[in-house]
């Protein structure tokens, strides 16, 4: 059984830092792409970041792009998502997602398995 377990919310000051961690279990993503979504109230899951694996290139949403890096340790088979200067519009659930392939999207139907979400609380 494929899981994967977000961990690293939390409640923070603007301009603060957090760092997520997804934990993925089951089988090994190592050539798969990882990407991170987050979901505010009201609205529908976006686009955060993407890593495909394949390529060396890492992808943004504008919004969080030169605040937030994403990376993996496929050793431990685990993604991360850095986020720096938070702001109060960073706040909202966040979703670690993997592909069974290599590859990224800015669609949430392109990837393959989720992991449950961690709240992000950014106060002003």
């Amino acid at each position: 059984q494929v899981r994967l377990v977000e961990s690293g919310g939390g409640l923070v000051q603007a301009g603060d830092s957090l760092r997520l961690s997804c934990a993925a279990s089951g089988r090994t993503f190592s050539s798969a792409g990882m990407g991170w979504f987050r979901q505010a109230p009201g609205k529908e899951r976006e686009f955060v970041a993407a890593d495909p694996w394949s390529g060396g290139d890492t992808y943004y949403a504008d919004s969080v792009k030169g605040r937030f890096t994403i990376s993996r340790d496929d050793a431990k088979n685990t993604a991360f998502l850095q986020m720096n200067s938070l702001k109060f519009g960073d706040t909202a659930v966040y979703f670690c997602a993997a592909r069974r392939v290599s590859g990224w999207s800015y669609t949430p139907r392109a990837y393959d398995y989720w992991g449950q979400g961690t709240q992000v609380t950014v106060s002003s």
